[in-house]
């Protein structure tokens, strides 16, 4: 699960924010300054003062930068905060930038979150399964499952654009990294055992909500704790709730609605629920809870309530 509703409203009203990257992997300063976090001001003092991330330059005279410089640029951020300067920086061939970025961390144990985001971008921008797998397992292993998907994986979907609450179309290096998240997710879940006795929890996502690996995370959670779940994944039709209702007993639902679309039918969500599963509590990650009865259903704002409420019950 996206750290909840955090994700939909906070960094920068995430579900609407402009997709960073585009499918020929090149980047205007706006979009460049805010994958890396170096400011547009830094990135022209460079460019002047030492010929630094010099970006090619259209007719128009706009700078366009590569993934190639990207990457770059990324892990010159991270040796920055870590106290590195520019001027040594910039005199650096890329092979000896990674040498010093994989140095750094592995004398910066606990405080290396950002290394992993930026190489898990790197293994999305290259298409590199191989890299993707190892800093994914490396970054699990060190950090543990969920500080690792709050801390990691959902700032690195940050940071790419990945717009999991958007009617867009995803470039194929959001596509890339999600499949492969999903793939991690889905594949520690079928490590767990799945005797319960345990309430059922019903997940799914309302018609129009397609990106599913909050939902995912959700299930892998429930799971580890010993919950029945079953899961009907993404763009669920009303009328198949209805089915599940009359077949299946369900103590509990959890349901995303952030898109706009499936904002527009959330009064028809709640009232299905209600209708299909009448001694069940509902539990909804909403992106606007305006004008709707709270009394009907449970809002969880962050994922530690969404834990806390599993650990409770």
């Amino acid at each position: 699960m996206y750290c909840i509703k955090k994700i939909a409203n906070n960094y920068a009203n995430y579900y609407f924010c402009p997709t960073y990257l585009n499918i020929m992997g090149h980047y205007n300063i706006n979009q460049f300054s805010k994958i890396t976090g170096i400011t547009k001001f830094v990135l022209r003092t460079w460019e002047n003062r030492y010929g630094y991330l010099k970006a090619e330059r259209t007719k128009t005279n706009i700078r366009i930068y590569s993934d190639k410089m990207l990457i770059r640029a990324l892990n010159t951020n991270y040796l920055i905060e870590h106290s590195y300067k520019i001027s040594k920086i910039a005199k650096m061939s890329d092979s000896e930038i990674k040498k010093l970025v994989f140095e750094v961390t592995k004398k910066s144990e606990g405080e290396n979150e950002k290394y992993y985001i930026n190489e898990l971008i790197s293994s999305a921008l290259n298409f590199d399964s191989k890299k993707f797998n190892s800093i994914y397992d490396e970054g699990m292993s060190n950090l543990g499952l969920i500080p690792f998907y709050e801390k990691v994986l959902i700032k690195t979907l940050q940071k790419i654009g990945f717009l999991w609450l958007s009617k867009q179309f995803s470039p194929s290096q959001e596509h890339f990294l999600s499949e492969h998240i999903k793939q991690k997710i889905a594949a520690e879940t079928n490590n767990i055992d799945l005797h319960s006795n345990k309430d059922t929890w019903l997940l799914f996502l309302p018609e129009n909500e397609f990106h599913e690996i909050g939902l995912l995370f959700a299930k892998l959670l429930l799971i580890k704790y010993k919950f029945n779940v079953i899961y009907l994944g993404s763009n669920v039709p009303l009328d198949s709730l209805y089915e599940v209702g009359q077949k299946v007993t369900i103590n509990k639902t959890l349901f995303f609605s952030i898109a706009n679309l499936s904002q527009e039918k959330i009064k028809s969500t709640i009232k299905c629920l209600n209708v299909s599963f009448q001694n069940a509590s509902h539990f909804g990650i909403i992106n606007n809870i305006n004008n709707l009865n709270e009394e009907e259903f449970t809002v969880l704002n962050n994922l530690n309530d969404f834990i806390g409420i599993i650990k409770d019950i």
